[in-house]
């Protein structure tokens, strides 16, 4: 099974998620600077709400998808939204590629809130996820 971890980090939260993931299921997270070169079965994609929407790269990083993915999987960090799964639900449809059902998400530190998020126990359910994912 071909699995892939793209992620976008402004403050590094949803880095060390996309990293807890990549270790359980021995596969290198990458940004999505760098586009997928060869098909996949299963893409975990990771990023984190910015004015209420995704990053431009993490748009620009899926409508540039040109190999067969399976099912992408979404992960996120947020101080205050709990997920963005409905940011990239629809540029995932317009690829023709399925978004599975499961998804994780969990805070992270922005400013004063959140302080010390992701922590272990959420980089430990991240691992779990990912896991589960796969098997």
């Amino acid at each position: 099974m071909k699995i892939e971890i793209r992620y976008y980090s402004r403050g590094g939260n949803t880095k060390k998620v996309a990293e807890a993931i990549g270790n359980a299921v021995n596969v290198k997270a990458k940004p999505v600077s760098e586009p997928l070169s060869e098909d996949v079965d299963i893409l975990f994609l990771g990023s984190a709400p910015y004015a209420f929407d995704v990053d431009d790269e993490v748009k620009k990083f899926i409508s540039g998808i040109g190999v067969s993915v399976g099912k992408a999987v979404n992960f996120s960090t947020s101080a205050v939204v709990s997920s963005t799964r409905k940011y990239v639900e629809k540029l995932f449809a317009e690829k023709n590629i399925p978004l599975a059902k499961e998804e994780f998400s969990c805070r992270g530190a922005f400013a004063m809130l959140h302080k010390g998020r992701p922590n272990e126990k959420d980089l430990n359910a991240a691992a779990e996820f990912a896991r589960k994912i796969v098997s």
